[in-house]
Protein backbone atom coordinates (compact mmCIF):
# COMPACT_ATOMS: atom_id res chain seq x y z
CA UNK A 1 0.00 0.00 0.00
CA UNK A 2 1.54 3.29 -1.10
CA UNK A 3 1.45 6.46 0.94
CA UNK A 4 -0.13 9.63 -0.37
CA UNK A 5 1.11 13.15 0.24
CA UNK A 6 -0.77 16.43 0.18
CA UNK A 7 -0.07 18.12 -3.17
CA UNK A 8 0.41 21.60 -1.75
CA UNK A 9 2.71 20.30 0.99
CA UNK A 10 4.92 18.69 -1.65
CA UNK A 11 4.98 21.91 -3.65
CA UNK A 12 5.91 23.86 -0.52
CA UNK A 13 8.83 21.51 0.18
CA UNK A 14 10.13 21.65 -3.40
CA UNK A 15 9.83 25.44 -3.43
CA UNK A 16 11.67 25.74 -0.12
CA UNK A 17 14.46 23.49 -1.42
CA UNK A 18 14.92 25.62 -4.54
CA UNK A 19 14.85 28.82 -2.46
CA UNK A 20 17.87 27.63 -0.46
CA UNK A 21 19.94 28.33 -3.60
CA UNK A 22 19.15 32.04 -3.45
CA UNK A 23 16.67 32.08 -6.32
CA UNK A 24 13.69 34.39 -5.84
CA UNK A 25 10.91 32.55 -3.92
CA UNK A 26 8.37 33.38 -6.64
CA UNK A 27 10.55 31.60 -9.21
CA UNK A 28 11.06 28.71 -6.82
CA UNK A 29 7.26 28.41 -6.54
CA UNK A 30 6.88 28.27 -10.33
CA UNK A 31 9.51 25.55 -10.61
CA UNK A 32 7.96 23.53 -7.80
CA UNK A 33 4.53 23.70 -9.42
CA UNK A 34 5.85 22.38 -12.74
CA UNK A 35 7.37 19.33 -11.06
CA UNK A 36 4.23 18.75 -9.00
CA UNK A 37 2.00 18.91 -12.10
CA UNK A 38 4.02 16.10 -13.67
CA UNK A 39 3.48 13.74 -10.73
CA UNK A 40 -0.18 14.70 -10.50
CA UNK A 41 -0.68 13.34 -14.02
CA UNK A 42 1.49 10.26 -13.51
CA UNK A 43 4.66 11.39 -15.33
CA UNK A 44 6.85 10.23 -12.46
CA UNK A 45 10.31 10.20 -14.09
CA UNK A 46 10.35 13.95 -14.85
CA UNK A 47 8.37 15.41 -11.96
CA UNK A 48 9.51 15.70 -8.36
CA UNK A 49 12.11 13.11 -9.31
CA UNK A 50 14.02 16.00 -10.90
CA UNK A 51 14.10 18.29 -7.85
CA UNK A 52 17.56 17.10 -6.82
CA UNK A 53 19.18 17.69 -10.21
CA UNK A 54 17.57 21.11 -10.61
CA UNK A 55 18.71 22.13 -7.13
CA UNK A 56 22.28 21.07 -7.99
CA UNK A 57 22.17 23.18 -11.15
CA UNK A 58 20.98 26.21 -9.18
CA UNK A 59 23.69 25.75 -6.57
CA UNK A 60 26.50 25.17 -9.06
CA UNK A 61 25.59 28.07 -11.33
CA UNK A 62 24.66 25.79 -14.23
CA UNK A 63 21.19 27.36 -13.87
CA UNK A 64 21.14 31.15 -13.70
CA UNK A 65 19.47 32.42 -10.52
CA UNK A 66 18.60 35.93 -11.67
CA UNK A 67 17.76 37.94 -14.77
CA UNK A 68 15.40 37.71 -17.71
CA UNK A 69 15.61 35.91 -21.04
CA UNK A 70 17.31 37.81 -23.86
CA UNK A 71 14.76 38.71 -26.56
CA UNK A 72 16.33 37.91 -29.94
CA UNK A 73 13.26 38.51 -32.09
CA UNK A 74 9.67 39.56 -31.43
CA UNK A 75 7.00 40.06 -34.09
CA UNK A 76 3.99 39.85 -31.82
CA UNK A 77 2.68 36.53 -33.06
CA UNK A 78 6.10 34.91 -32.70
CA UNK A 79 9.16 35.47 -30.56
CA UNK A 80 12.58 33.94 -29.98
CA UNK A 81 14.36 34.06 -26.63
CA UNK A 82 17.83 33.11 -25.45
CA UNK A 83 17.29 31.88 -21.90
CA UNK A 84 21.04 31.93 -21.23
CA UNK A 85 20.59 28.97 -18.85
CA UNK A 86 17.73 30.30 -16.78
CA UNK A 87 15.87 27.45 -15.02
CA UNK A 88 13.82 25.61 -17.65
CA UNK A 89 10.58 25.26 -15.67
CA UNK A 90 10.55 28.97 -14.89
CA UNK A 91 11.45 30.32 -18.34
CA UNK A 92 9.08 27.99 -20.23
CA UNK A 93 6.24 28.92 -17.89
CA UNK A 94 7.04 32.58 -18.55
CA UNK A 95 6.95 31.96 -22.33
CA UNK A 96 3.59 30.17 -22.08
CA UNK A 97 2.15 33.02 -20.03
CA UNK A 98 3.41 35.46 -22.67
CA UNK A 99 1.89 33.42 -25.50
CA UNK A 100 -1.44 33.14 -23.69
CA UNK A 101 -1.51 36.91 -23.17
CA UNK A 102 -1.12 37.44 -26.93
CA UNK A 103 -3.19 34.64 -28.43
CA UNK A 104 -6.57 36.41 -28.26
CA UNK A 105 -5.16 39.10 -30.55
CA UNK A 106 -3.08 36.95 -32.89
CA UNK A 107 -4.98 33.63 -32.93
CA UNK A 108 -1.76 31.63 -33.10
CA UNK A 109 1.39 32.48 -31.16
CA UNK A 110 4.65 30.57 -31.72
CA UNK A 111 7.87 30.86 -29.75
CA UNK A 112 11.34 29.38 -29.61
CA UNK A 113 13.76 29.38 -26.70
CA UNK A 114 17.43 28.51 -26.93
CA UNK A 115 19.71 27.51 -24.05
CA UNK A 116 16.94 26.91 -21.54
CA UNK A 117 18.11 24.75 -18.68
CA UNK A 118 16.37 21.33 -18.81
CA UNK A 119 12.58 21.81 -18.93
CA UNK A 120 11.65 18.37 -17.51
CA UNK A 121 8.11 17.06 -18.16
CA UNK A 122 6.43 18.78 -21.11
CA UNK A 123 2.94 17.64 -20.07
CA UNK A 124 3.32 19.60 -16.83
CA UNK A 125 2.96 22.88 -18.77
CA UNK A 126 -0.25 21.90 -20.56
CA UNK A 127 -2.96 22.34 -17.88
CA UNK A 128 -2.78 26.13 -17.90
CA UNK A 129 -3.06 26.12 -21.73
CA UNK A 130 -6.04 23.80 -21.93
CA UNK A 131 -7.74 25.54 -18.99
CA UNK A 132 -7.67 28.71 -21.14
CA UNK A 133 -9.53 26.67 -23.80
CA UNK A 134 -6.53 26.77 -26.15
CA UNK A 135 -4.64 24.15 -28.12
CA UNK A 136 -1.00 23.74 -27.14
CA UNK A 137 2.03 22.20 -28.83
CA UNK A 138 5.34 21.99 -26.98
CA UNK A 139 8.53 20.23 -28.02
CA UNK A 140 12.15 20.37 -27.04
CA UNK A 141 15.51 18.95 -28.07
CA UNK A 142 18.93 18.91 -26.45
CA UNK A 143 21.76 20.13 -28.69
CA UNK A 144 24.51 18.60 -26.52
CA UNK A 145 22.80 15.21 -26.31
CA UNK A 146 23.18 12.26 -28.67
CA UNK A 147 21.25 9.32 -27.28
CA UNK A 148 18.96 8.03 -30.05
CA UNK A 149 20.38 6.21 -33.07
CA UNK A 150 18.65 6.56 -36.46
CA UNK A 151 17.28 3.47 -38.19
CA UNK A 152 20.03 1.00 -39.24
CA UNK A 153 22.69 2.98 -37.36
CA UNK A 154 24.65 2.26 -34.20
CA UNK A 155 25.70 5.90 -33.92
CA UNK A 156 23.55 7.97 -31.58
CA UNK A 157 22.53 11.27 -33.19
CA UNK A 158 19.27 12.65 -31.81
CA UNK A 159 18.17 13.57 -28.32
CA UNK A 160 14.92 12.07 -27.02
CA UNK A 161 12.94 14.95 -28.58
CA UNK A 162 9.62 14.75 -26.74
CA UNK A 163 6.48 16.45 -27.98
CA UNK A 164 3.43 17.31 -25.91
CA UNK A 165 -0.02 18.32 -27.14
CA UNK A 166 -3.29 19.38 -25.56
CA UNK A 167 -6.72 20.34 -26.83
CA UNK A 168 -9.99 20.97 -24.96
CA UNK A 169 -12.54 18.26 -25.60
CA UNK A 170 -15.37 16.76 -23.51
CA UNK A 171 -14.99 15.68 -19.89
CA UNK A 172 -11.22 15.68 -20.27
CA UNK A 173 -8.78 17.14 -22.79
CA UNK A 174 -6.86 15.31 -25.45
CA UNK A 175 -3.38 15.41 -23.90
CA UNK A 176 -0.16 13.52 -24.42
CA UNK A 177 3.58 13.76 -23.87
CA UNK A 178 5.68 11.31 -25.89
CA UNK A 179 9.32 11.18 -26.87
CA UNK A 180 10.64 10.17 -30.27
CA UNK A 181 12.71 7.45 -28.59
CA UNK A 182 11.33 3.98 -27.93
CA UNK A 183 11.66 4.69 -24.20
CA UNK A 184 12.61 7.75 -22.20
CA UNK A 185 16.06 8.14 -20.69
CA UNK A 186 14.40 8.54 -17.31
CA UNK A 187 13.02 5.01 -17.49
CA UNK A 188 16.42 3.65 -18.51
CA UNK A 189 18.03 5.40 -15.52
CA UNK A 190 15.30 4.13 -13.17
CA UNK A 191 15.71 0.54 -14.39
CA UNK A 192 19.48 0.75 -13.92
CA UNK A 193 19.07 2.16 -10.40
CA UNK A 194 16.68 -0.66 -9.48
CA UNK A 195 18.75 -3.39 -11.15
CA UNK A 196 15.95 -4.32 -13.54
CA UNK A 197 15.82 -5.12 -17.24
CA UNK A 198 13.69 -2.96 -19.49
CA UNK A 199 10.35 -4.54 -20.53
CA UNK A 200 11.51 -4.82 -24.16
CA UNK A 201 14.69 -4.48 -26.18
CA UNK A 202 14.54 -0.70 -26.48
CA UNK A 203 18.32 -0.26 -26.59
CA UNK A 204 21.31 -1.02 -28.81
CA UNK A 205 24.70 -1.79 -27.33
CA UNK A 206 27.81 -0.13 -28.73
CA UNK A 207 27.98 -2.75 -31.50
CA UNK A 208 24.37 -2.21 -32.55
CA UNK A 209 22.92 -5.34 -30.94
CA UNK A 210 19.42 -5.02 -29.48
CA UNK A 211 19.26 -5.15 -25.67
CA UNK A 212 16.98 -4.75 -22.67
CA UNK A 213 19.91 -4.21 -20.28
CA UNK A 214 19.99 -0.56 -19.12
CA UNK A 215 23.73 -0.87 -18.43
CA UNK A 216 24.56 -0.96 -22.16
CA UNK A 217 23.22 2.59 -22.56
CA UNK A 218 25.91 4.07 -20.33
CA UNK A 219 28.54 1.93 -22.05
CA UNK A 220 28.35 3.54 -25.47
CA UNK A 221 24.90 2.26 -26.38
CA UNK A 222 21.87 4.09 -27.70
CA UNK A 223 18.07 4.13 -27.53
CA UNK A 224 15.96 3.03 -30.49
CA UNK A 225 13.78 5.67 -32.14
CA UNK A 226 9.99 5.39 -31.99
CA UNK A 227 9.02 2.53 -34.29
CA UNK A 228 11.73 0.28 -32.89
CA UNK A 229 14.00 -1.98 -34.89
CA UNK A 230 11.46 -2.42 -37.70
CA UNK A 231 9.95 1.01 -38.23
CA UNK A 232 12.41 3.34 -36.52
CA UNK A 233 12.81 5.38 -39.70
CA UNK A 234 9.47 6.96 -38.79
CA UNK A 235 10.70 8.01 -35.38
CA UNK A 236 13.96 9.30 -36.86
CA UNK A 237 12.05 11.42 -39.37
CA UNK A 238 9.89 12.87 -36.60
CA UNK A 239 13.03 13.54 -34.53
CA UNK A 240 14.47 15.54 -37.40
CA UNK A 241 11.25 17.56 -37.74
CA UNK A 242 11.22 18.41 -34.04
CA UNK A 243 14.86 19.46 -34.10
CA UNK A 244 14.08 21.78 -37.01
CA UNK A 245 11.24 23.37 -35.02
CA UNK A 246 13.18 23.70 -31.76
CA UNK A 247 16.79 24.14 -32.87
CA UNK A 248 16.73 25.46 -36.43
CA UNK A 249 13.94 28.01 -35.96
CA UNK A 250 15.64 29.11 -32.74
CA UNK A 251 18.93 29.48 -34.61
CA UNK A 252 21.00 27.37 -32.26
CA UNK A 253 21.77 23.66 -32.20
CA UNK A 254 23.70 21.01 -34.07
CA UNK A 255 25.83 23.48 -36.05
CA UNK A 256 27.16 25.19 -32.91
CA UNK A 257 29.69 24.42 -30.19
CA UNK A 258 27.36 23.06 -27.54
CA UNK A 259 29.94 21.14 -25.51
CA UNK A 260 29.28 23.25 -22.41
CA UNK A 261 25.47 23.11 -22.65
CA UNK A 262 24.96 19.80 -20.82
CA UNK A 263 21.18 19.15 -20.64
CA UNK A 264 20.09 22.64 -21.76
CA UNK A 265 17.13 22.51 -24.13
CA UNK A 266 16.01 24.16 -27.33
CA UNK A 267 12.25 24.70 -27.17
CA UNK A 268 9.40 25.25 -29.62
CA UNK A 269 6.02 26.36 -28.30
CA UNK A 270 2.76 27.09 -30.10
CA UNK A 271 -0.53 28.20 -28.57
CA UNK A 272 -3.65 28.23 -30.75
CA UNK A 273 -6.96 29.90 -29.97
CA UNK A 274 -9.72 27.85 -31.64
CA UNK A 275 -11.89 30.98 -31.76
CA UNK A 276 -9.51 32.37 -34.40
CA UNK A 277 -10.91 29.74 -36.77
CA UNK A 278 -14.56 29.54 -35.75
CA UNK A 279 -16.66 29.30 -32.63
CA UNK A 280 -15.48 27.53 -29.50
CA UNK A 281 -18.67 25.47 -29.54
CA UNK A 282 -18.01 24.05 -33.00
CA UNK A 283 -14.44 23.23 -32.06
CA UNK A 284 -15.50 21.42 -28.88
CA UNK A 285 -18.23 19.57 -30.77
CA UNK A 286 -15.54 18.01 -32.96
CA UNK A 287 -12.99 17.20 -30.27
CA UNK A 288 -15.63 15.79 -27.93
CA UNK A 289 -16.97 13.61 -30.75
CA UNK A 290 -13.46 12.31 -31.43
CA UNK A 291 -12.81 11.30 -27.83
CA UNK A 292 -16.29 9.77 -27.51
CA UNK A 293 -15.86 7.68 -30.67
CA UNK A 294 -12.41 6.63 -29.51
CA UNK A 295 -13.80 5.42 -26.19
CA UNK A 296 -16.49 3.44 -28.02
CA UNK A 297 -13.96 1.48 -30.11
CA UNK A 298 -14.23 -2.23 -29.43
CA UNK A 299 -11.52 -3.36 -27.03
CA UNK A 300 -9.13 -6.24 -27.76
CA UNK A 301 -9.00 -7.44 -24.15
CA UNK A 302 -12.15 -6.13 -22.49
CA UNK A 303 -10.33 -3.20 -20.87
CA UNK A 304 -11.35 0.33 -21.83
CA UNK A 305 -9.57 1.65 -24.92
CA UNK A 306 -6.87 4.14 -23.92
CA UNK A 307 -7.58 7.71 -25.04
CA UNK A 308 -4.67 10.13 -24.55
CA UNK A 309 -5.41 12.50 -21.69
CA UNK A 310 -8.25 10.64 -19.98
CA UNK A 311 -6.16 8.80 -17.41
CA UNK A 312 -3.76 11.71 -16.78
CA UNK A 313 -6.52 14.30 -16.33
CA UNK A 314 -8.64 12.16 -14.03
CA UNK A 315 -5.55 11.14 -12.05
CA UNK A 316 -4.66 14.83 -11.64
CA UNK A 317 -8.13 15.61 -10.28
CA UNK A 318 -8.01 12.59 -7.96
CA UNK A 319 -4.54 13.33 -6.59
CA UNK A 320 -5.28 17.01 -6.03
CA UNK A 321 -8.21 15.92 -3.86
CA UNK A 322 -6.83 12.78 -2.21
CA UNK A 323 -3.06 13.20 -2.23
CA UNK A 324 -0.18 12.35 -4.54
CA UNK A 325 1.05 8.77 -4.66
CA UNK A 326 4.80 9.19 -4.99
CA UNK A 327 7.11 6.62 -6.56
CA UNK A 328 9.20 5.03 -3.80
CA UNK A 329 12.56 6.39 -4.93
CA UNK A 330 11.11 9.92 -5.08
CA UNK A 331 10.10 9.63 -1.42
CA UNK A 332 13.64 8.48 -0.60
CA UNK A 333 15.25 11.37 -2.49
CA UNK A 334 12.93 14.08 -1.16
CA UNK A 335 13.31 12.81 2.40
CA UNK A 336 17.09 12.90 2.07
CA UNK A 337 17.01 16.44 0.65
CA UNK A 338 14.65 17.65 3.36
CA UNK A 339 16.99 16.28 6.01
CA UNK A 340 20.08 17.74 4.32
CA UNK A 341 18.57 21.25 4.20
CA UNK A 342 16.89 21.10 7.64
CA UNK A 343 13.41 21.08 6.14
CA UNK A 344 10.48 18.84 7.02
CA UNK A 345 9.34 16.09 4.70
CA UNK A 346 5.52 16.13 4.65
CA UNK A 347 3.91 13.31 6.61
CA UNK A 348 1.91 10.87 4.50
CA UNK A 349 -1.83 11.40 4.49
CA UNK A 350 -2.44 7.69 4.90
CA UNK A 351 -2.49 4.53 2.84
CA UNK A 352 -4.10 4.38 -0.59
Amino acid sequence: MANRYDAQALKKLASALFATSGIDPSRADVMADVFLQADLMGFTTHGLNRVASNLRWLESGASRLHGEPHVLKDRGNCFNWDAEFLPGPWVVTKAIDEALSRVAEHGVVSATIRRSQHIACLAAYLPKIVEQQCVGILTCSTPAENTVAPQDSKTALFSANPIAFCAPAGDYPLLFDISMSATAGGYVARAKREGKALPHKYLKDRDGNLSDDPAVFADGGSILPVGGADHGYKGAALSAMLEVLSMSLGGYGRADDVSADDEANSVFLQVIDPKAFGTQERFLRQTAALTALWEQCESMDGEPVRVPGKRAWHLREQQLASGVELYSTIVEDLSALASQYSLVMPAPMGNS
